[in-house]
């Protein structure tokens, strides 16, 4: 459990970019560099977290920990990468009146360069892993026009939904059947995820209960990850914050490493009757709790599920699909919004050439193109 939470909590520091960068984090820590789980236990993991609802990439680290360490590992990994963002989201709260907004531009914006060249890593990275013929190329590349042409989370799940579809028809085996246990759901983690939201809505609507309740609704809610629960949340906090604060919380939710969902924690503490740090906790589990106990319902299932001879089809059009999803990000929202001029692309190109040479650690890259990027809007 210690393990788990001290890599997790070094990727919370450094997991720059948002969801689809944090997939790349996740393959290359955890698959290429410690060797925790294989590719198909990754894969399968992957595509169940694209189909529940709440933040996929903290539910692929949860279901991650919970494969190496059970239980306690999954809590581990949650608390560790979740961490760092939630108090830098926490300290923004209370003290964002006091930083020179071209501090907070210059830092936003060399980490943007940063998130494009962990996405781009992460699409030749798992292109190479689960797009290695004509047709899942084909079927990755498809999701990403689709999402290009209609950037809808409708449009997304109808995706993957015909990904599977396809794969199931097209590639029947692949993978060895499952060997043990059955395919059941676990009933218990599904129930507590119903009865809580039972009570949360008949508790008062105002303090700490009503925060909950908001915030579990959102992330039981929202398919998509991050970028998607802008407008609920937006809705939820209504007029009791300016627009001007919300927004600030939103970018400063894509600039800090860790989930975007930790947008939870500047908002709660704005929001909270009381001390501003049980607001931003309230909220922050609230907004977690209903995705991680739809996975501790449903991943053991899915894993002997997948691992079927008849869905392993399946599982490859997901995951190509999701290969598609993340190329269809790296251009938008993230290319787009790193990339304004020759400066940037620039920096983006020497980054992506730094990554992928191998030499430079990570975290190097993290510090040095912050800098840059501090120093090109100060100057």
């Amino acid at each position: 459990m210690w393990t788990v939470f001290r890599e997790f909590l070094w990727l919370g520091c450094i997991s720059f970019g948002g969801p689809a960068a944090h997939v790349g984090y996740f393959h290359r820590r955890f698959v290429t560099g410690l060797g925790w789980l294989d590719e198909a236990t990754f894969a399968r993991l992957m595509a169940l977290t694209q189909f529940l609802p709440g933040p996929a990439s903290s539910q692929l680290g949860f279901a991650i920990g919970r494969h190496r360490a059970g239980l306690p590992g999954a809590v581990a990994a949650f608390v560790a990468f979740t961490l760092p963002s939630f108090l830098l989201m926490l300290a923004l709260a209370v003290y964002a009146a006091r930083l020179p907004d071209t501090v907070l531009d210059g830092l936003a914006r060399g980490l943007k360069w940063l998130a494009v060249v962990v996405v781009a890593d992460a699409v030749l990275t798992l292109g190479g892993k689960f797009c290695r013929d004509g047709p899942t190329r084909a079927l990755a590349l498809a999701t990403a026009l689709l999402l290009w042409a209609w950037p809808d989370i409708g449009t997304q799940l109808l995706a993957l939904l015909a990904a599977a579809l396809i794969g199931l028809a097209w590639r029947r085996g692949g993978e060895p059947p499952a060997t043990d246990g059955t395919a059941t759901p676990r009933r218990g983690p599904l129930l507590a995820f119903a009865l809580i939201a039972g009570l949360l809505w008949l508790l008062p609507g105002a303090g700490l209960a009503g925060l909950a309740r908001d915030f579990y609704s959102a992330g039981a809610l929202v398919f998509g990850g991050g970028h998607v629960v802008l407008p609920l949340l937006q809705g939820l906090v209504g007029e009791r914050l300016t627009e001007d604060a919300f927004i600030t919380g939103y970018a400063a939710a894509q600039a800090v490493p860790g989930p975007m969902f930790s947008l939870a924690a500047y908002l709660g503490a704005l929001l909270a009757p009381g001390p501003a740090w049980l607001g931003a906790l309230t909220a922050t589990l609230a907004i977690f709790l209903p995705g991680f106990l739809l996975v501790l319902g449903l991943a053991d299932a899915w894993q002997r599920l997948a691992a079927r001879p008849a869905l392993a089809g399946a599982v490859a059009g997901l995951n190509a699909a999701v290969v598609g999803l993340l190329l269809a990000a790296l251009y938008d929202p993230v290319f787009r919004s790193a990339v304004q001029g020759g400066v940037d692309l620039v920096m983006v190109g020497v980054g992506f050439l730094l990554l992928r040479w191998g030499r430079v650690p990570l975290v190097c890259l993290v510090v040095g193109m912050a800098g840059f990027g501090l120093v090109v809007e100060l100057v």
